[in-house]
């Protein structure tokens, strides 16, 4: 389990903002105009567009081209996901190795893109689990000063960082096709911080993604960690709008334990689940309770196979907003007697 390290971007550098699922950019322009806007104002950032960075419908292998000639291209220093989607699993595990590990550099984005992060990780490159354009950066109203604070660590800065629960959140989204939402900010409720379970502290390498995305990830036969890898894994997971059952959740964690990965890892992180979408409009009080019940079910499933590992749940990443862009294939170190997390970025 070794891991090249990645440079650190300077203000003034190129990054290139890459589709390599669905074509977000192209579907809500100003949408990706405001996320380029923030990459420039807040961060100082060059975005650079790609062939099929807006293209509808782009096939597989033109986003697989993006992403080759994003790593290939010298001035690029790190590759941000516009968004997410639903169909990498078709084609990642086909991408040309040499591209990737002879000039590495930095890759932001979640959802789907799990797939190509793990792809990433299986050749020894690190990632950032987080900061996709549309939803981190092109937030409505204002980017969150939570995300803001985590992403420039991300960009620009190196070493172990304590991480800090965010004092608010939300999960309730704005409408991308209406002008009108432009002008709206989104709506936070109070955290009530992470919950901890398990009183032995650890530390390992970061792996993992967005739950749906394993659970393609098993089923499909995709490479993985291996059983070894995962004597050294802290496990980190998160579920999205398609707002899976609490059982769903149970049986990809269940899967884990039968293939004897749950009883090697070091600890599980679970990001706090999204419980509102537009097809699924969930009172305050049903989100709540969705989440209760994928926490129990979640540490139902984990004890069932490790009773000792520490679990920390509603953490501060994946399909809600504010959000920590995870390094992956990088040192998570838990104090569960304090209860602090430690990230090396």
């Amino acid at each position: 389990m070794e891991f090249r390290k990645l440079h650190k971007l300077k203000k003034g550098d190129k990054v290139a903002i890459l589709s390599p699922s669905f074509a977000a950019p192209g579907k809500w322009p100003d949408v990706y105009d405001l996320g380029c806007l923030r990459l420039r104002d807040i961060f100082g950032l060059v975005p650079v567009e790609f062939p099929s960075t807006k293209k509808l419908g782009a096939s597989k292998e033109e986003r697989a081209r993006d992403l080759v000639a994003a790593f290939e291209d010298k001035e690029i220093k790190a590759v941000i996901a516009s968004i997410g989607g639903n169909d990498q699993v078709t084609y990642i595990k086909n991408l040309p190795v040499a591209p990737f590990t002879e000039d590495p550099k930095p890759f932001f984005g979640f959802s789907d893109n799990t797939h190509f992060e793990n792809f990433l990780w299986l050749n020894g490159i690190p990632s950032y689990y987080g900061g996709c354009l549309f939803t981190q950066f092109a937030t409505f109203g204002k980017m969150d000063p939570y995300t803001i604070e985590y992403q420039n660590r991300a960009f620009f800065t190196e070493g172990e960082y304590e991480l800090h629960a965010s004092g608010s959140w939300n999960d309730v989204s704005l409408d991308w096709n209406d002008p009108a939402s432009f002008e709206k900010e989104l709506f936070y409720e109070k955290n009530d911080g992470w919950y901890w379970d398990g009183t032995q502290s650890a530390e390992g390498i970061a792996w993992g993604g967005c739950l749906e995305s394993i659970d393609e990830l098993l089923r499909h036969g995709i490479a993985l960690p291996t059983l070894d890898d995962f004597r050294n894994i802290v496990l980190f997971t998160e579920t999205s709008e398609e707002i899976p059952s609490a059982e769903q959740v149970f049986r990809v964690y269940r899967a884990f334990g039968e293939r004897g990965i749950l009883e090697k890892m070091k600890a599980v992180i679970v990001g706090r689940p999204k419980g509102w979408d537009f097809g699924k409009r969930f009172s305050p009080e049903e989100r709540s309770e969705y989440r209760k019940i994928q926490r129990d079910m979640t540490l139902q499933a984990i004890r069932a196979y490790n009773p000792y590992i520490p679990v920390i749940q509603n953490f501060d990443i994946g399909h809600t907003n504010p959000q920590i862009p995870l390094p992956q294939g990088r040192r998570i170190r838990i104090d569960a007697e304090r209860r602090k997390i430690f990230a090396d970025f």
